[in-house]
């Protein structure tokens, strides 16, 4: 008996990837890596301390100067591991909300995460308490105000999307307020510090971060790669995934929690960066198709380059900025002529 729906078949192979689209992926994903690979170098040469290539094998081996061993290994591979694992997260963590909401704008702080570490880690800074477990402290209020805001957008047994995006809204406002308040209230020198971590920088950052939130960060990331397949039909419509089997709540709550670990466990090393989640997998869907076994690991690498290159240009001048306002200055502008390129695409 010939199956009636051979045209729909047709048509989702389309829309979830065509050959062309592999083809595609591949060369972008070498692009990217390569860009990647030269940043790295970048970053362990360039510096108060210049460090010529050569020696810098030497010092990856911890052969030769003392010194340039000292810097490669203590300060400056920490914190190029640390931008890597921040990007990637971050870049991972958009894509999964951005095709589990439909939402090409949602970003992993729509859920609440960045009002519920903020919130946490200023009240220990203007405090002055347990400032050493700002970290986990941070992590754990991202979790925390994630669990809150699925709580609000249940329904009659079943989870919705608007409500969702609603009460990540409502509850991030709530949350800014009170944080407001505790910065206008705080002594000058705590406020400094509570001001410097709002801000996101990878500044001191060691092995101790990355050794805390890379287990974890990197198991998350292999669990969003095997969720490609789900946000892929959840990306189709409700009424197409229900009918292939796929229970709308769980998927979500599942994918909800991944993209959560991923931004809770950036947030933790280096406090709140923007625009990387909302950029790079919009940008990559724009580059490959939406084909989320693509979209969700080249999101991940393009959010590692991005984050590692913005790091780069923060520490290059006399006064080493924030990377959180260099991820901004420089994804405001590509933001809007992502758009006006998408846009133009749409009238063409």
């Amino acid at each position: 008996m010939k199956y009636i729906e051979q045209p729909q078949i047709t048509d989702l192979s389309k829309r979830i990837g065509s050959p062309p689209s592999h083809y595609r992926a591949l060369i972008v994903g070498v692009l990217i890596i390569i860009g990647l690979l030269l940043v790295v170098s970048l970053s362990l040469t360039q510096g108060a301390v210049s460090i010529q290539r050569a020696d810098l094998w030497y010092a990856l081996l911890r052969q030769g100067n003392p010194t340039y061993q000292t810097v490669v290994w203590d300060l400056r591979l920490p914190r190029v591991v640390a931008a890597m694992l921040v990007g990637a997260s971050l870049g991972m963590s958009g894509g999964l909300l951005q095709g589990m909401l439909r939402n090409d704008l949602a970003d992993p702080f729509l859920l609440g995460i960045s009002s519920g570490a903020g919130l946490v880690s200023v009240a220990l800074f203007t405090l002055g308490m347990f400032q050493s477990w700002v970290p986990l402290a941070a992590w754990l209020g991202a979790i925390a105000t994630t669990i809150v805001v699925y709580r609000l957008a249940r329904t009659g047994g079943t989870l919705s999307v608007e409500r969702l995006i609603l009460g990540g809204v409502a509850v991030s406002a709530l949350l800014g307020a009170v944080q407001s308040f505790l910065l206008l209230t705080a002594e000058d020198g705590r406020l400094q510090a509570a001001l410097n971590w709002l801000s996101g920088s990878l500044n001191g950052r060691g092995w101790r971060e990355v050794t805390m939130a890379g287990p974890y960060i990197i198991g998350a990331l292999i669990g969003g790669c095997l969720l490609a397949r789900t946000v892929n039909l959840l990306n189709l419509g409700d009424d197409f995934a229900v009918g292939l089997g796929i229970s709308l709540n769980r998927s979500r709550y599942l994918i909800g929690a991944v993209a959560t670990l991923l931004a809770a466990g950036a947030v933790s090393i280096c406090g709140l960066v923007g625009f990387i989640g909302l950029i790079v997998p919009h940008a990559v869907r724009l580059l490959v198709g939406t084909d989320y076994r693509f979209v969700l690991p080249l999101s991940a690498v393009g959010g590692a380059f991005i984050l590692s290159l913005a790091d780069l240009a923060a520490r290059m001048g006399s006064v080493e900025l924030p990377v959180g306002i260099i991820t901004a200055l420089l994804g405001a502008p590509l933001f809007i002529w992502l758009l006006h390129y998408q846009s133009s695409l749409r009238e063409g």
